[in-house]
């Protein structure tokens, strides 16, 4: 049974930093793509960045040079450093997997085959 399972959330002041955990199991986790997604109180999810089986990365435009993500495959995790935040940054991020070698846009929602319960982010301004 596949798990992802994220944690590292919590309350910053804006400007501060924060770095988010998504641990797998229940998978052959170097063989997935792993995505992060995020949605703000009253907005539609939206994607934040992938991370795929060979390390490929994308990041959406609202965080790009702000955002890291990376992934350490011996210990199933994906991890998001997250830098300069703002209030727009507020939101319950989710992780979520693709796989294995999944070929494909790691965009949209649908591309993802099981999602993380979610970990809240609050930006004080």
């Amino acid at each position: 049974q596949v798990q992802l399972v994220e944690s590292g959330g919590g309350l910053v002041q804006a400007g501060g930093s924060l770095r988010l955990s998504c641990v797998a199991s229940g998978m052959l986790f170097s063989r997935y793509d792993i995505g992060w997604f995020r949605q703000g109180p009253g907005k539609e999810r939206e994607f934040v960045a992938a991370i795929k089986w060979n390390s490929g990365i994308l990041y959406a435009d609202s965080v790009k040079g702000r955002f890291t993500i990376s992934r350490d495959n011996p210990k199933n995790t994906v991890y998001l450093q997250m830098n300069s935040l703002n209030s727009e940054d507020t939101a319950v991020y989710s992780c979520a997997a693709a796989g294995p070698f999944k070929r494909g846009a790691v965009t949209p929602a649908g591309y993802y085959n099981y999602w993380g319960q979610g970990t809240q982010v609050t930006v004080s301004s």
